[in-house]
C-alpha cells in the first residue's frame, strides 16, 4: 500500500510539474506578426473542469452552421447573440450534465480514452467583465479561420455533421458526433487552446486545466 500511495503522490507531482511548465512556456513560442485591427470579439467561458468558446452571431455564421437549426437548434432565433461551442469525452459529457449525476464509467473513461463529442448552445448578451469570461478581439482572418476549426471538429455523415439524438441538456443546446478522441492529456481544454492559437492568440504550451489555460491566455496576451 505504501508503495502505491507513493506511486500515486510521484505521478501526481509529475502532472503538477508538467501543468506548470506547459502554462509558462507559451506556445507559439515567439508571438505572430501583428495583423489586422481586432474586429471581432469572441469569448472563452470556463468552470472548474471546462471552457466553451462563444462565437458571436450574424448572418454569414448563421449560414456556416445551418445545420444547427436544422436540428432545431434556434441559432436563428433573433435574441441569440452567441453559438457557444465545446469539444469532451462522449460518455462524461452524455452521462454527467451535473455532478450530482457523476458516474464512475464516465470518469474511468475521461481518464483513459473515449470517443468525443461537439456540444453546441446558444446564449443572449453575455455581460463582461466576469471571473469567467475571458474576451479577445480578433480579425476577419482569423476569424474565418477559428470557424474552420471549429467546423472541421465536427464529424461528418451522409447528410453533415452527425447530430447524437436524443442528447440534450435543455432546448438550447445539441450533441454531435465529433472528430479526434479523448483522454485526460489530450481533453476539452487542449482543443480549445488549439482553437485559440488557430484564431492568432498564445496559449501555454499544454492546457489541462481551465486555470492553466487562462493564466497561458493572461500572460501572453
Amino acid at each position: 500500500m505504501k508503495k502505491l500511495l507513493r506511486l500515486l503522490a510521484a505521478l501526481a507531482t509529475m502532472f503538477m510539474l508538467a501543468a506548470a511548465l506547459g502554462t509558462l512556456v507559451p506556445r507559439p513560442l515567439w508571438p505572430a506578426a501583428a495583423a489586422g485591427e481586432g474586429t471581432r470579439r469572441i469569448l472563452v467561458l470556463k468552470n472548474p473542469i471546462h471552457t466553451d468558446i462563444a462565437i458571436p452571431v450574424d448572418d454569414a455564421v448563421r449560414r456556416r452552421f445551418h445545420f444547427l437549426t436544422e436540428a432545431g437548434l434556434p441559432a436563428d432565433a433573433p435574441e441569440v447573440r452567441y453559438i457557444v461551442f465545446g469539444w469532451g469525452g462522449r460518455a462524461f459529457y452524455l452521462e454527467t450534465p451535473t455532478w450530482s449525476q457523476l458516474k464512475a464509467v464516465p470518469v474511468v473513461k475521461a481518464l483513459t480514452l473515449d470517443a468525443s463529442v461537439m456540444h453546441v448552445d446558444v446564449a443572449g448578451a453575455i455581460a463582461e467583465p466576469h471571473p469567467d469570461i475571458a474576451g479577445f478581439d480578433i480579425g476577419e482572418d482569423r476569424f474565418t479561420a477559428l470557424l474552420d476549426y471549429i467546423a472541421a471538429s465536427f464529424q461528418q455523415g451522409q447528410n453533415g455533421p452527425v447530430v447524437i439524438e436524443n442528447a440534450r441538456y435543455s432546448s438550447f443546446d445539441r450533441f454531435y458526433e465529433a472528430n479526434g478522441r479523448f483522454n485526460a492529456l489530450i481533453g476539452c481544454n487542449t482543443w480549445t487552446a488549439a482553437a485559440l492559437r488557430t484564431a492568432g492568440l498564445r496559449t501555454g504550451w499544454w492546457n489541462p486545466l481551465p486555470a492553466s489555460l487562462g493564466l497561458s491566455l493572461r500572460l501572453y496576451n
